[in-house]
């Protein structure tokens, strides 16, 4: 018997134990190697985030809007160049890097939605989609909708002190530059709900995952090799062998 394939998988990343950015040669220690984490793999309370905008008076069909987001992501959302998109574009199992610190992989996309999902590390576990839809008077609606928990309890230390409100400003101020690029009006609607109160602390050793945590200890021990370095006579690159001359460069 032979199997089918679902008929969405071209929409979905392919299934990997861990995650490869073949672009990176080793620069992004936090993404490289490490696993896509769920709101279940989370420490935290769970919170579903929505915001949406209401495209008034604009006849732009949805499959516009969420390509246009792909497109301009680093722009629109403000990352910049900050939000580092591989060369292939979003598309399923892209690797996209956040601020030298952290990153995310699509999950899947589709004509009229796409969905992040995060690694161990970084701040959230959990997933975001963009999508946009005809609302029932035919107005087309762009959305950001989160499903998210504080990855271990660093982070979920951090949420009431900046974390809640640096997440909302930055997906209201997205969905926003998304109205004023369409030429609407750009008011954001926002909708947060705590979905499971309860933290996993079954989940603490997340921590060691840490992405802020690691690059701190990491920046801090920099004297330290470079001490190292001196004492032992080793070089950061490594020499290479000049096959053509024979000797070393």
């Amino acid at each position: 018997m032979t199997e089918q394939r679902p008929r969405d998988a071209a929409h979905w990343a392919r299934y990997s134990e861990t995650i490869r950015v073949p672009e990176t040669s080793g620069t992004a220690p936090n993404v490289e190697g490490r696993r896509m984490v769920g709101p279940l793999q989370g420490f935290g309370k769970m919170w579903q985030k929505t915001y949406k905008t209401r495209l008034e008076g604009v006849p732009v069909p949805p499959a516009e809007v969420v390509e246009t987001l792909k497109e301009r992501f680093p722009e629109i959302s403000g990352f910049g160049e900050g939000f580092r998109v591989p060369d292939g574009g979003l598309v399923p199992g892209a690797v996209a890097l956040l601020g030298g610190l952290s990153g995310v992989v699509v999950l899947y996309a589709d004509a009229e939605s796409f969905t992040y999902m995060t690694p161990e590390g970084h701040p959230f576990s959990g997933w975001i989609t963009f999508s946009s839809y005809p609302d029932g008077d035919g107005t087309t609606v762009a959305q950001a909708q989160l499903l998210i928990r504080a990855n271990d309890p660093i982070y979920e230390l951090m949420m009431p002190l900046g974390l809640h409100k640096l997440e909302d400003t930055t997906w209201q101020r997205t969905l926003g530059r998304v109205a004023v690029h369409f030429g609407a009006e750009g008011r954001v609607e926002t909708r947060i709900i705590c979905v499971d109160p309860k933290r996993q602390w079954r989940r603490y050793t997340n921590v060691r995952h840490n992405a802020l945590l690691i690059s701190a200890l990491h920046a801090a021990a920099a004297p330290l090799r470079w001490i190292k370095r001196r004492a032992t006579g080793t070089s950061r690159t490594p020499r290479t062998q000049d096959q053509t001359k024979g000797g070393t460069r």
